[in-house]
């Protein structure tokens, strides 16, 4: 097993964005299961929403289901997933002001990248989960595993760390992440979880929004501009 990687150096901001209904339009990693282990899906993805079933315990068990042989089909799949609105222009605000965008999924790192295409090169980091096609079955492998997760979106965090730390995200896989962080961007299920913890939480449709947000938060660019207006 690879050694977990080094924290880097810290910076002033860094943004933390989940994948699965996030980044993607729809819920990709949870339409693959119910596609791909419809069966098991069904049993165990209401467990993990109820807070019944650890979510590494159940997406193990999940993923390692599957025939290795579905794997193209499975990245095919996420190949098709449409990315949600205004990420382009966001990444273009966080680039000008040097603030690094980490992708953090606790899905398949190879559906990730398959979505994101050539957008994949404008994150400073991606984490996911690997998993081993050689056998019968997938087999995972994940090795920042912890915190009930298969990818601890916390210590995946850690790694880059930061004076100020913004959380996008959608569901209880977000849940963790967005416990740590200072601002958090939360949509769909994310919002009930972090109500029920009196959590505070700022509201979005799409990367538009969060972008203006942190533009009204943070303030002029170093070269004097707010942003580009969009919508």
């Amino acid at each position: 097993m690879a050694p977990e990687p080094a924290p880097g150096a810290p910076v002033e901001r860094a943004v933390f964005c989940d994948f699965d209904g996030t980044l993607t339009d729809t819920e990709t990693f949870v339409a693959m299961l119910r596609r791909f282990t419809p069966d098991l899906a069904a049993e165990l993805i209401p467990e993990m929403l109820a807070e019944r079933l650890e979510l590494a315990v159940g997406v193990r068990r999940l993923l390692e289901s599957i025939p290795s042989a579905r794997y193209p089909d499975i990245v095919a799949f996420a190949r098709a997933a449409s990315l949600r609105a205004g990420l382009a222009e966001l990444l273009d605000e966080l680039e000008a002001r040097g603030v690094p965008f980490v992708v953090v999924s606790g899905g398949l790192r190879g559906m990730v990248e398959a979505a994101l295409g050539p957008t994949l090169a404008r994150a400073a980091a991606v984490y996911a989960v690997d998993v081993d096609p050689a056998g019968p079955t997938l087999r995972v492998h994940a090795p920042l595993e912890g915190d009930g997760e298969l990818v601890s979106k916390v210590r995946a965090m850690a790694l880059h760390p930061a004076a100020e730390r913004v959380v996008v995200g959608d569901s209880i896989p977000d849940l963790r992440m967005a416990l740590a962080a200072d601002v958090v961007f939360a949509r769909d299920g994310l919002r009930d979880y972090l109500d029920r913890r009196g959590v505070a939480w700022e509201p979005w449709d799409d990367f538009h929004d969060v972008r203006r947000a942190l533009v009204a938060r943070w303030g002029p660019r170093a070269d004097g501009r707010r942003g580009a207006r969009t919508r």
